[in-house]
């Protein structure tokens, strides 16, 4: 018996490894010199990021690479590796500010705060929020609690938030202040300080701040739709646009965010992803994970003119390809469908 327990007492190697490995913005770019490039497969471990992203960006019609891991395939993380070619749509960003800038320390304070108790709701499965009031109000209740601080803080500096957003050097800053802009009171004027403070920060050179600005966009946007006396538009165009990024979580928040946007079916908002992102929506639709390429299939659902229930059941059923085609086919030229990762 000695052997078996000498074995059991060898601990498992819990090193995170890779999942799996999606491509994307490569439609010109060898896949199989990218995949060379990066040097890691399923099952390896997590190269360095940036070694990796330099021999990327060294191949022929690469202009830019981003990788990023994300969580799960089968409990393993995911290893997204973003593409940008020449003559491919590029995002624009706004040249990072130099002002100094700062939020009062008080919202700072607590903002740091609630980003700890957010840890610990999350490691208790206590995260829910409701956005129906136009910002977040999380289930557990020291979050809640922090997130409805913000609201009397947030009133009484709201030119300075928005200030910093715009101005400050330091992206720490404009990350707090883009995250608790939603916090600010909704009227005619300070509304639209609120939405376009947001707006800006969708365009910022740092991907915290262009994270937090789409998830408190998102909670504008389902409040202004449950209250349309507030008279709030989302403008679509940067969600639009972000879909293109190299980056993996803008495109990630982005198709989160034009899900939203477009339940109501605009034609103009419609068309518009069609005109900027058709084929990034549909090679995000082909996703192997799920839950990361949900957001994305719905959108070209709508985009093929099917209604909700038609889109779940495609999905359901996994058949995925004739809802692709069909939103491909309203497009009214004759793509072919984005190549998928082999």
């Amino acid at each position: 018996m000695a052997p078996l327990a000498a074995n059991a007492a060898v601990p498992s190697d819990i090193t995170p490894r890779i999942g799996d490995v999606e491509i994307y913005g490569a439609r010109k770019v060898s896949l199989q010199k990218i995949r060379s490039a990066l040097g890691a497969r399923p099952g390896d471990l997590f190269p360095s990021r940036e070694a990796a992203e330099e021999r990327i960006d060294k191949l022929s019609g690469v202009v830019a690479s981003r990788i990023e891991a994300a969580c799960c395939e089968g409990q393993k993380p995911i290893l997204y590796v973003g593409i940008e070619e020449r003559d491919s749509p590029h995002v624009e960003f706004h040249p990072p500010p130099s002002g100094d800038v700062e939020l009062s320390s008080e919202l700072v304070n607590k903002y740091r705060m609630f980003l700890d108790a957010v840890g610990d709701s999350i490691r208790g499965k206590n995260a829910d929020e409701d956005l129906t009031n136009g910002y977040s109000l999380m289930a557990d209740p020291e979050c809640r609690d922090l997130q409805q601080s913000f609201i009397p803080l947030v009133e009484r500096d709201l030119a300075l938030v928005d200030h910093v957003i715009r101005d400050s050097s330091d992206p720490e800053q404009r990350a707090i202040a883009s995250y608790v802009l939603q916090y600010g009171p909704r009227g005619p004027r300070t509304s639209k300080t609120v939405v376009n403070g947001l707006q800006w920060a969708l365009r910022d050179q740092d991907d915290n701040v262009r994270a937090n600005a789409a998830r408190a966009l998102k909670a504008v946007a389902v409040g202004a739709k449950l209250h349309p006396e507030q008279e709030i538009r989302i403008e679509p165009t940067w969600f639009v646009e972000l879909m293109n990024s190299v980056v993996w979580s803008d495109r990630r928040i982005a198709s989160l965010a034009l899900v939203n946007l477009t339940d109501e079916r605009d034609p103009e908002m419609l068309a518009l992803i069609r005109e900027r992102a058709l084929p990034s929506v549909m090679e995000m639709a082909r996703w192997h994970d799920l839950e990361h390429a949900l957001p994305a299939f719905i959108l070209a659902g709508r985009l093929a003119g099917l209604d909700d229930k038609a889109i779940q059941e495609a999905w359901v059923t996994g058949n995925r390809d004739p809802v692709l085609k069909k939103a491909l086919k309203s497009k009214g030229k004759n793509l072919a469908l984005t190549r998928e990762t082999p």
